[in-house]
């Protein structure tokens, strides 16, 4: 089973806007997690709200669970959008109540464990919540009504190292069930490097790959050379180049590099940048 499959998926908010989501297509197998990178103004909230419904979308498909085109339960995927996703003047028993009603599996005990965990005053009215804090209410709440996906648009984001490393866990145990998945979207690409089994980079409303990343890192390395020894390597296995006064950095496919180049592995992060620079 899938969790969700993306299908051609196209968003162009005006004729005047330069920005266009074009054909994009993915697909998330149940019990893995997927990061969605690119740089800001790629298009990766418009993806997710486009997905979820919440902004129209010009043409494309989704299903969620294998399901076409609707979201079967909203009991089944946890959202985190940003910070302002309740009303500042609710304090976290508050949040409880009116999640109580939404949500047909709502459960109260592990809401307010999680609120324990992260530190979460249960009284204080949300105003005076910083925007850590309102991050951290946001995932309890995704967290608490027994979701098998979770669609998270930098979640992270606003967070100190520590409890940065501590929700990546909270989303390891999440996939310990089989059935659940992840989507996250983030520009701290080492949370995501560490945390998912696919990646998917967006540049310019385009996705550009989505790969397994254990396949993605095998697949790509770095070579480090002059300019003059770039031009002996076929154009198209070449992804992305950064040229210094030192020399070129370029990532490439390793498959298609002569063996007299020495191929050094490389990072998602590293690829991204690189890749960035060769898609401009």
């Amino acid at each position: 089973m899938n969790a969700f499959e993306i299908k051609n998926m196209s968003k162009r908010y005006s004729k005047s806007d330069r920005f266009e989501l074009k054909n994009v297509s993915l697909t998330l197998p149940s019990g893995c997690i997927m990061g969605l990178i690119g740089e800001n103004g790629a298009g990766k909230t418009t993806l997710i709200n486009a997905m979820l419904g919440i902004i129209s979308k010009d043409s494309g498909e989704v299903s969620f669970f294998d399901e076409p085109e609707c979201i079967s339960s909203k009991d089944e995927i946890g959202v985190v959008l940003g910070e302002d996703s309740f009303p500042d003047m609710l304090n976290p028993i508050q949040v409880n109540k009116m999640m109580k009603g939404i949500y047909s599996k709502w459960d109260e005990e592990k809401y307010f464990d999680l609120l324990q965990r992260f530190d979460l005053p249960e009284k204080k009215a949300l105003k005076a919540f910083s925007r850590g804090m309102k991050v951290k209410l946001s995932i309890a709440v995704a967290l608490s009504h027994n979701a098998r996906l979770l669609i998270l648009d930098e979640p992270t984001n606003g967070l100190d190292p520590v409890i940065r490393d501590e929700i990546v866990d909270i989303f390891y145990e999440f996939t310990r069930n089989p059935q659940n998945s992840v989507l996250i979207s983030s520009h701290i690409v080492s949370d995501l490097e560490k945390l998912c089994d696919y990646i998917a980079f967006l540049h310019r409303g385009k996705l550009v790959l989505c790969e397994e990343k254990d396949r993605l890192l095998e697949q790509y390395g770095i070579i480090h050379c002059t300019a003059e020894e770039l031009k002996k390597i076929d154009s198209d296995a070449i992804k992305g180049e950064k040229v210094s006064p030192y020399g070129v950095e370029a990532v490439v496919e390793r498959r298609a590099i002569p063996a007299e180049f020495e191929i050094s592995p490389v990072g998602v992060e590293e690829l991204f940048v690189l890749l960035v620079k060769g898609a401009r």
